[in-house]
């Protein structure tokens, strides 16, 4: 399977409380709720394509708790809302040395040695592992070059203030584009490839 990484953020790289305004507000975060306002019926479709073409989820801890507690609580009756049929009818697996009973059907706990764990499952036949959120986990993998596939939906708005996807430091990377467009609302989609280590210019002089 492929890893592929569907992350939304602000023009700043925010991911933090994109839903609600309380969904998120650590280090004081103030500003949560930021996507629904800019979210058109265009981006809205575009995520449905991603979710329904998954094989399995990989999540974070924190992640994965945020949509057990949401999508998770509509496994019974997902109707024809895709992502909800996707991620109640797919394989789920998180990373994770605390949690030891989780609690939504069809979760893999994976602890210790992560590296060798994710090679497992992308050593598995089928299409697409996806990562939805957790930005540390996609940060640990990006530097353990386990991504196969970055896409981000860049919301046309500047916070100021929460988590970003990259942090200040980390493994530098080139990235190969794959899809680039924009929705009526101003999001937009952007998929790259990792395509080994930039190459750095030399002022002579």
């Amino acid at each position: 399977m492929k890893l592929i990484t569907t992350t939304c953020v602000t023009v700043d790289g925010v991911m933090q409380g994109l839903g609600a305004a309380d969904e998120d507000r650590r280090g004081g975060f103030e500003r949560g709720g930021w996507q629904g306002p800019l979210w058109d019926g265009e981006a809205g479709a575009f995520l449905n394509e991603v979710y329904a073409r998954a094989d399995a989820f990989l999540f974070g801890r924190r992640t994965y708790e945020i949509f057990a507690g949401s999508w998770g609580a509509m496994a019974a009756d997902p109707g024809d809302n895709v992502i909800a049929v996707a991620l109640n009818s797919k394989p789920k697996y998180v990373a994770s040395n605390t949690l030891t009973d989780p609690g939504w059907a069809d979760t893999t706990v994976l602890s210790g040695d992560l590296a060798a764990a994710v090679g497992e499952l992308k050593a598995k036949p089928g299409g697409e592992l996806q990562v939805h959120g957790s930005g540390a986990l996609i940060r640990w993998l990006l530097d353990h070059e386990l991504v196969d596939e970055i896409t981000l939906l860049i919301a046309p708005v500047i916070l100021g203030q929460g988590r970003r996807l990259f942090a200040d430091t980390g493994l530098d990377t080139v990235l190969e584009q794959v899809e680039s467009r924009s929705t009526p609302s101003g999001i937009t989609l952007q998929t790259y490839r990792p395509h080994g280590r930039p190459r750095y210019a030399r002022a002579d002089a």
